[in-house]
């Protein structure tokens, strides 16, 4: 009779179901935390410095540009050391636009995001037909090509570049409203016009590359990184999924090169296409915070911000600490500074990972 009892009771007992989960605990208090974060930032140029809000302006653009490198590098494995190309083309984009076109400059900015997605196509069914080191190495070859035709456009300056005409900085859209709004004056109103949009452009980068992550795209990516060839083989088309990566990636570069060359003005051939600005920088940004994690980025962004402002005093010795505080973290923390604060805590305010979940009916 206990035996029977026992196997009814065992019967009875409702059986654990698992099913694949990606959030945890942190991501639905993390989104409201980022809303409220963004909406703070939002209104700091009413109470910072305009050096800060500078300091802003680059985080954010870094923070963009370095999340699509992430996006390349930690997730669809395409090491590129060429995305300066994007960049520059970006900004020459921009400068074409205002200059011979007369088109409004936030406009611009988008419009030559598009066009450099655009251009990105051709460029990429050429860097595809090589793989790993070749794959880098052609991306690098092929930003160089860019930059020596940019020089030759007589139109925007040739190989000294060109500025844009002070009559731009009364033509942005919102200029009255922002100026009469902050009672400032009109350089003071663009910058924090452009401000907005660098902060914005943040926003939309991690927003698409965290909404990318979490779906099947994503999943496709994860297999990807985790090994080509079983990707491969449970169905994974590999180069659409990178190619799509790749003309993201390009569309993010091309959006952070246009702002960044309105706000200062001027663009030339070299800082266009400025291999240790746009690629080497991102670089090291990434690996420092973590690659293959949303939240690295953005990490190592503020901390590479940080230190070049406190070490802008001393030269090329930033630099140095720089390369210094790159081989440390490689060293002792491969997985970055998140990556090793994530190990150990558990906490990812950006969960990307599907992972099974024991729930009992």
């Amino acid at each position: 009779m206990q035996d029977n009892s026992t196997a009814t009771a065992t019967e009875s007992k409702p059986a654990a179901r698992y099913v694949l989960t990606i959030g945890n605990r942190f991501s639905s208090a993390t989104l409201i935390l980022f809303g409220i974060l963004v909406v703070v930032l939002a209104f700091a140029p009413t109470f910072l410095t305009r050096s800060n809000v500078q300091d802003l302006i680059l985080i954010f653009l870094l923070v963009a540009l370095a999340q699509c490198w992430n996006l390349l590098a930690g997730y669809a494995g395409l090491i590129s050391v060429g995305q300066q190309a994007f960049v520059g083309l970006g900004g020459y984009a921009l400068f074409a636009f205002i200059i011979t076109l007369g088109v409004d400059p936030l406009l611009s900015v988008l419009i030559s995001a598009v066009v450099v997605a655009v251009i990105s196509i051709p460029v990429g069914l050429v860097v595809f037909r090589m793989q790993g080191a070749y794959f880098a190495v052609v991306t690098w070859v092929v930003a160089e090509v860019f930059r020596l035709l940019s020089s030759q456009w007589k139109v925007l300056g040739g190989g000294t570049g060109t500025s844009l005409p002070r009559s731009v900085s009364e033509n942005f859209i919102g200029l009255d409203l922002v100026r009469e709004l902050f009672g400032v004056r009109s350089a003071a109103a663009r910058e924090i016009i452009i401000y907005w949009a660098a902060l914005i452009a943040a926003v939309f980068v991690i927003a698409v590359a965290y909404r990318l992550l979490r779906s099947r795209l994503g999943l496709a990516l994860s297999a990807i990184r985790d090994g080509e060839v079983a990707a491969e083989s449970v169905g994974v088309d590999i180069n659409r999924t990178k190619f799509m990566i790749y003309i993201f990636a390009a569309f993010g570069a091309g959006l952070v090169g246009a702002l960044y060359f309105l706000q200062t003005s001027r663009i030339s051939p070299d800082a266009g296409f400025a291999l240790l600005d746009w690629t080497a920088y991102v670089i090291f940004i990434v690996v420092i915070g973590g690659i293959g994690t949303i939240e690295g980025p953005i990490l190592g962004a503020i901390i590479f911000v940080v230190l070049r402002s406190l070490l802008a005093g001393f030269g090329p010795w930033y630099l140095i600490v720089l390369g210094i505080l790159g081989i440390v973290v490689m060293l002792f923390a491969p997985k970055g500074l998140w990556g090793v604060f994530s190990q150990r805590t558990g906490i990812e305010l950006f969960p990307t990972r599907r992972r099974l979940e024991r729930r009992d009916d």
